[in-house]
């Protein structure tokens, strides 16, 4: 377990256990490095230094007892609090302790030069088995500098205070004192394509798939369900792949050159032929496997192919929806119509 008043973690010591220390996504990349999945290097500002910056915030003015007291159905009120909280977390000075601490680490990351990095809130109560929170708070992409890095933790910490986080938690009744967040700090991979995987159907609740969605660039596109992606179902036992749904992708997300991304458009081939190869779709199918395992339960991932071909996982989460039909009812025998599995939940075509 992390020292409860360590400021920076790598992700080399840190484990699903230590989620009240580094949040959900961090306490996740720890775990998969465990369990000898490859993770693009990088470490986790944690709840201690929010905490540090939360009680200079509190010396001046209520932070917690404001969001508690606030009235979830009423929209103007929560986005009011919503703005004022978030300008304080950006404008208020950090903690000396704390603005090192960052800046060391992203010159251990980086190597001293300028490696882009992704910044990532991390919730504790992110990423929970029991509650989905993924996109309620903010990630940055293609982070180029160290002042820039500091910008961006500051960013995530106030995303707690976003109208969708208050609200989220104000009407599910969680206690304001349990929630702190850490920020992943990441090194990005320049991704020849990348999506999400999941090791049960998101749709018909089939554990005996793996569902892989996937678009040329950095995956951000598919999450934000801004591209429709190329989509397939493959047989989590025997490797069949039993549905292919390649899509026509209009665009791609990639590095900016001052730092963030831009969407370009794609022409030709690229625009029309499969991300994926079927090797890997294979090597995909089997890390999904085994970070199953690992956890003991379905998952949904997120990856990338790098420009060399290496598959790299960004984060994985439990499978919440499904899961929590489980435990109301039995879940349906495996689909024999294998398209069932392939309608996005983002909204894309069939």
């Amino acid at each position: 377990m992390v020292n409860r008043n360590t400021l920076i973690a790598w992700f080399r010591e840190v484990g699903i256990d230590d989620r009240p220390t580094v949040g959900g996504k961090g306490g996740s990349l720890g775990e998969l490095i465990k369990a000898g999945i490859p993770v693009p290097p990088g470490c986790v500002v944690t709840t201690r230094a929010f905490e540090l910056f939360l009680d200079t915030l509190e010396a001046r003015a209520p932070v917690r007892a404001r969001v508690m007291e606030v009235d979830a159905g009423d929209l103007g009120a929560v986005t009011e609090l919503s703005e004022e909280l978030r300008r304080r977390v950006v404008e208020e000075p950090l903690p000396a302790s704390v603005d090192e601490a960052i800046l060391r680490a992203h010159a251990e990351l980086c190597g001293g030069g300028q490696v882009p990095v992704a910044i990532r809130s991390s919730a504790t109560t992110e990423d929970a088995e029991d509650a989905s929170f993924a996109g309620l708070q903010d990630t940055f992409l293609w982070v180029l500098t160290p002042e820039e890095t500091v910008t961006r933790v500051r960013e995530c910490w106030g995303s707690l205070y976003s109208t969708e986080s208050i609200t989220y938690r104000r009407k599910h009744g969680l206690p304001e004192d349990g929630v702190a967040m850490a920020v992943v700090i990441q090194q990005m991979v320049d991704a020849r394509c990348a999506g999400v995987m999941f090791t049960r159907s998101p749709l018909t609740g089939d554990k005996s798939v793996i569902t892989i969605e996937g678009a040329p660039g950095l995956g951000s596109a598919v999450v934000s369900g801004e591209v429709t992606p190329d989509r397939w179902v493959v047989g989590k036992i025997t490797g069949e792949i039993s549905a292919r749904d390649i899509s026509d992708k209009h665009a791609k997300q990639v590095p900016a050159e001052q730092g963030g991304i831009q969407e370009v458009e794609l022409q030709g081939e690229e625009r029309t032929a499969p991300c994926l190869t079927d090797d890997e779709l294979m090597r995909l199918r089997e890390i999904g496997r085994k970070v199953e395992r690992h956890y003991g339960r379905p998952q949904d991932i997120e990856w990338a192919v790098d420009k060399s071909g290496d598959i790299l996982l960004l984060q994985s989460r439990p499978e919440t929806v499904w899961s929590a039909k489980d435990k109301v009812a039995p879940v349906k025998p495996p689909e024999e119509n294998p398209l069932r599995h392939v309608m996005t939940i983002f909204g894309g075509k069939k």
